[in-house]
């Protein structure tokens, strides 16, 4: 592109290319409090399940830790920098990377998991509707590549608004803790709740 200097006293004449692209018709959630996470906050040092902050999670420790449901292989937590109010993860015990290693049980609990996490979303917040993914690999924007997690992020009209996009700030109106407890009290009686390493089919003896 040719950009012609404008003669002095002439109004001055700025490149396109300084300005940002045009209208698409790509939505965009604008998440600057996330940026201190990207700088490497909270990040684990290394890929194996010691610095693993999902495999450090104890089960007596799971109010602290925005634990919110537990099954018999995987189990559902709060993200600590979340994009939108309510945004939850879904993932294995096992630290585990590609969904491809799954075992089926895993498979199984963690579609089924996500489909309690999303009805349990619209009992409490009712979003107009949800972001879901995993991403596999660092370089597809896995923060935690090692240990396989998959989002569940409620969306409202409106949620990209002005004030993340202007002032930089992002409104989360409610505590991390009160939100776990939100949805841990309308998660469903009747979600597997067996031990890690249990068998849900083993029959009693």
């Amino acid at each position: 592109m040719t950009v012609t200097l404008p003669e002095p006293g002439d109004a001055a004449v700025e490149s396109a290319a300084a300005f940002p692209p045009p209208n698409d018709d790509l939505q965009r959630l604008w998440t600057p409090h996330r940026m201190v996470y990207v700088g490497g906050q909270d990040k684990p040092k290394d890929a194996t399940a010691s610095s693993c902050p999902f495999c450090a999670i104890d089960s007596a420790d799971d109010e602290r830790r925005l634990v919110v449901a537990r099954g018999a292989t995987c189990f559902a937590i709060l993200n600590l920098y979340p994009y939108n109010p309510g945004h939850l993860m879904v993932l294995p015990y096992r630290h585990v990377s590609g969904y491809v290693d799954l075992t089926e049980a895993e498979t199984v609990e963690l579609a089924h998991l996500t489909q309690t996490a999303i009805r349990t979303l619209a009992r409490v917040y009712r979003p107009g509707g949800y972001n879901l993914g995993m991403n596999q690999g660092e370089v597809a924007g896995a923060g935690i590549a090692a240990h396989l997690h998959q989002h569940v992020v409620p969306r409202w009209q409106g949620d990209a608004n002005f004030l993340p996009v202007v002032a930089r700030t992002k409104a989360v109106p409610e505590l991390l803790a009160d939100t776990r407890a939100r949805l841990a009290a309308a998660w469903p009686a009747d979600e597997p709740a067996e031990a890690p390493g249990e068998d849900p089919l083993e029959e009693p003896s």
